[in-house]
């Protein structure tokens, strides 16, 4: 389970991967948003456990509500796209972050079935200063002597609005938007970002299935 939740969170962006928050939080830790969304969303899904057996498909509901609100779809796809970003028109890079975000939202529901009450563990607050990057540690903690899932958000500061949002996610070290860029490249450079936007909404599409 752990080898599957760690290829679906590196693959689908993850976990609370870009959480952010709206002019309100402007002031708000970074640590604080993540432990409140957090909580918020696996108290969700705990609650909600026999409405998603009968239909996985509602997790994406849940998903939606409590995530998606808090999601920078754009500046997570901005650096996915990189250099290829400047090339598109303002219609094209739409289209692609409508399609991202729904990409977003499927993958954080497929994941969140290996959701079944563990711990998640929040790094402890540390002072922020003027830092305009941080990287939070969150653990999944497994049963027995299984090894937690270690994973890092990198957040950034918005220096024009004070607020902070989570534009990164590494799994084990592993980047998900660096994994994303490097697995799309070939689509961007053969094809264009019309054939990647076509390719990412149709996995959007994909059913939540339990058990995986």
């Amino acid at each position: 389970m752990i080898k599957t939740l760690k290829n679906i969170l590196v693959a689908g962006v993850v976990a609370l991967s870009t959480l952010v928050s709206t002019t309100a939080f402007a002031s708000t830790s970074p640590y604080v948003l993540m432990q409140q969304t957090a909580d918020k969303l696996f108290g969700d899904i705990k609650a909600n456990q026999s409405k998603i057996k009968k239909d996985p498909n509602y997790l994406r509901t849940i998903v939606r509500n409590d995530l998606m609100p808090h999601v920078h779809v754009k500046y997570a796809g901005q650096l996915v796209l990189g250099k290829n970003l400047a090339s598109a028109t303002d219609a094209q890079r739409d289209a692609f972050f409508n399609a991202f975000g729904q990409f977003i939202e499927q993958s954080y529901a497929q994941v969140l079935t290996q959701y079944s009450d563990q711990q998640v563990q929040i790094e402890s607050e540390k002072p922020v200063g003027d830092k305009s990057i941080v990287s939070i540690r969150v653990n999944v903690l497994q049963s027995g002597n299984a090894q937690p899932i270690k994973l890092d958000f990198k957040w950034r500061k918005n220096i024009k609005t004070g607020v902070w949002q989570a534009y990164d996610m590494a799994a084990e070290g592993v980047s998900m938007v660096a994994t994303k860029q490097n697995e799309w490249s070939g689509i961007l450079r053969q094809q264009g970002i019309d054939a990647l936007t076509a390719q990412v909404a149709q996995s959007a599409k994909q059913p939540i299935t339990l058990g995986k």
